[in-house]
């Protein structure tokens, strides 16, 4: 039986998913595909009709991650908690969302030696993204921090998840202050030269993160680089995302190296 697998988004022409899941699938010997499904805000549901008649599952991604759970037939006790969801499992017809983006983003940290425990850490965002990475780093952090272009989001956030929210006037001594700072925008990934802070404006030490895999430099990443900051891409939060959203549609584990390399490899092509 071919396992169908899929990525329902809007815009999706960025997207490495097919190329890394289509490795796993190979490697295991399971036949199968992975699609991309872009779809707009106004065909979701339609969309998911097609999901639970067809897929075994599919991964969501933005603008997608909160908007998908009214269209689902239930939740993993850890997407209930975040209130984002990045994986849907076909079971039986019925749509159930998970959200690996916490657990995927903390492999990511700890694969590259990042330490999180014991650190401010300040969130560039109030998305779906973001609300998997402050859940994740929640029982760790000394202290966590919010900023988001429309404050009210992120007071919200603040507000549910027990952080604190940056206003305006406070960003410039949140990011020189903090120890590790995570964009979760699309800022670089739309327009590359962007940057979600101000010019100049950096953190004084510590690690930058920001969870945008393409480019693998954005200009956030290149700017911490020139001042001599540690930096991480997107592509680990990305890879381990994937590899256990993998074991929940299939239940196998995938090979995590064969998927980076598919990764990397439709990067440079």
């Amino acid at each position: 039986m071919s396992i169908r697998l899929g990525l329902i988004g809007f815009p999706l022409s960025h997207s490495l998913s097919p190329a890394m899941h289509q490795a796993a699938l190979r490697e295991l010997s399971l036949p199968g595909t992975y699609e991309l499904l872009e779809t707009p805000l106004e065909l979701l549901s339609e969309r998911l009709g097609q999901v639970r008649r067809e897929f075994c599952g599919v991964n969501v991604t933005v603008p997608h991650k909160e908007h998908v759970i009214p269209h689902l037939d239930g939740l993993s006790p850890e997407a209930r908690a975040i209130g984002a969801v990045n994986t849907v499992v076909n079971e039986s017809g019925r749509l159930i969302g998970h959200n690996t983006d916490a657990a995927g983003f903390l492999r990511g940290l700890e694969e590259a030696g990042i330490e999180y425990r014991g650190k401010r850490v300040l969130i560039l965002g109030a998305g779906g993204a973001a609300r998997g990475i402050a859940f994740a780093l929640k029982p760790h952090a000394a202290e966590i921090w919010i900023r988001n272009r429309t404050p009210i989001r992120a007071m919200e956030l603040a507000e549910e998840f027990g952080l604190m929210f940056v206003p305006e006037f406070s960003l410039e001594g949140a990011v020189r202050e903090c120890d590790l700072l995570i964009n979760t925008t699309s800022v670089g990934l739309k327009d590359p030269d962007t940057s979600p802070l101000p010019e100049g404006l950096l953190p004084q030490s510590g690690v930058v993160v920001d969870i945008v895999y393409n480019p693998p430099v954005t200009k956030l990443l290149r700017d911490a680089q020139a001042r001599g900051l540690r930096t991480l891409g997107g592509l680990p939060m990305l890879v381990w995302q994937g590899a256990l959203a993998f074991e929940l549609w299939t239940g196998r584990e995938p090979n995590v190296s064969v998927m980076y390399k598919a990764a990397r490899d439709r990067l440079d092509s």
